[in-house]
């Protein structure tokens, strides 16, 4: 009994568990002397733990490559690993440079929980170092309502191949380049010249547009970074003319205004989600504390003798009718016989 009360107990540490979790690419792929740069997305309640880098594909046998608690070194520039947590975007990023085809294989991104109750969150992802696909640049930096372009190269093998442009963890957003290596709208226009090149171009750059995005060819995938930054502030001066008069003067400021700052980026989140997710969770706990209660109760009942219940049965029987406790004539002798369990009266 006391080991099921335990076990119930346990199991109350890793129901947050199942609303936690950590996310990144399941297979990357990047042309060998290229860096990579993977980013893993994580939840809110994420954003004080340590964040690390290893590879391997289990926990246990993962060999550590770079984390959020090591001090930066002054050449970190030149590092094989590197790693930055945004807790802002809720978003950690690793980047690899200078990749041979020996570093392919298995990687994990993960944030250290700790304790005895609890287990990393972490999600894996498998890089191939081959002959296939770059971009110029992954981190690009553009101005609010200007326009920035992504150059993204791939081997000859993929020249006919399909292209397109996503953004990081929304596979819904992908745009696709024609049968004519092109594909254009208000905001994005994409040209495939066929030459192991294709240009992504970002127009009129909102603030909601920073984030990650992929652009692939074929199976072949690259991490590209944008950054947009505030317009800023401008200065407007309005002038008009004056009526002819002889009291006016010719010309009269009439106004000076100020264009306010834009608001900062905030990631919007689900607010009905999430209190379904914490009625969820109390509606657990609730129900196992009550199970547990319940179990210790009955336990309790059946550890009672019943021989032990039926005579005090009796004696009660007794009490209530006898009315001289001093009376020999009145009194109540009573046998009991454990071997038969049975009880005689006389």
């Amino acid at each position: 009994m006391q080991q099921l009360f335990i076990f119930a107990l346990s199991l109350l540490t890793w129901i947050p568990a199942f609303l936690c979790r950590i996310t990144t690419e399941g297979e990357l792929s990047v042309m060998e002397g290229q860096p990579l740069t993977v980013p893993c997305h994580y939840e809110p309640q994420y954003a004080s733990y340590v964040k690390y880098w290893c590879r391997g594909k289990m926990k246990e046998f993962c060999t550590s490559l770079a984390r959020t608690d090591e001090p930066p070194s002054a050449d970190s520039a030149k590092k094989k690993v590197s790693i930055f947590d945004d807790q802002v975007q809720l978003v950690f990023t690793v980047t690899m440079n200078d990749l041979k085809e020996g570093d392919s294989g298995w990687y994990m991104c993960g944030v250290e929980i700790g304790g005895v109750w609890h287990s990393d969150d972490v999600a894996f992802t498998n890089i191939k170092v081959i002959h296939g696909m770059s971009v110029s640049k992954s981190r690009l930096t553009g101005e609010e309502g200007s326009s920035l372009t992504v150059e993204c190269h791939y081997s000859e093998r993929y020249r006919e191949s399909e292209k397109k442009w996503c953004r990081s963890g929304d596979w819904s957003s992908c745009l696709l380049i024609d049968s004519e290596g092109s594909y254009e709208d208000t905001s994005v226009a994409i040209s495939d010249d066929r030459t192991r090149t294709f240009t992504v171009t970002l127009k009129k750059l909102q603030m909601r547009d920073t984030g990650w995005y992929w652009c692939s060819a074929g199976q072949q995938q690259m991490a590209v970074h944008v950054l947009v930054t505030p317009r800023p502030a401008t200065t407007i001066i309005s002038l008009s003319p004056a009526p002819v008069s002889v009291t006016s003067p010719p010309t009269r400021l009439q106004s000076v205004a100020y264009l306010p700052p834009p608001k900062p980026i905030t990631k919007s989140w689900n607010s009905h989600s999430h209190i379904l997710e914490s009625l969820l969770v109390c509606a657990s706990i609730m129900l196992l504390v009550g199970l547990a209660i319940l179990v210790r109760k009955l336990w309790k009942q059946h550890k009672q003798d019943p021989l032990l219940r039926q005579v005090k049965m009796i004696k009660a029987r007794h009490n209530e009718y006898s009315g001289d406790v001093g009376d020999l004539q009145n009194a109540a002798v009573v046998f009991l016989n454990r071997d038969s369990e049975e009880v005689h009266m006389y």
